[in-house]
């Protein structure tokens, strides 16, 4: 390290963005809901039900058989 050379050593990475709180956002199925429904509630268009789909293949086999108190991850549009 050069004399001038700024001195980092005791500052820790990390970060924190909105985009980190998103990316935590689950949701509670509700009778009545299917996957376009709450796609379209998320990200106003419903045929992104997919990316909710893909997001929780270890909770949702068929995207067709979601149940109310199924708790979701909703991943960023």
């Amino acid at each position: 390290m050069a004399p001038n050379d700024p001195d980092f050593s005791d500052v820790s990475g990390g970060s924190s963005s909105a985009a980190d709180a998103k990316a935590g956002r689950t949701y509670t199925i509700a009778k009545g809901d299917s996957l376009s429904r709450i796609a379209k509630k998320f990200y106003g268009d419903a045929k992104l039900w997919k990316k909710i789909h893909e997001a929780n293949k270890d909770i949702i086999k068929n995207p067709d058989l979601i149940h109310p108190g199924q708790v979701i991850k909703i991943p960023d549009a």
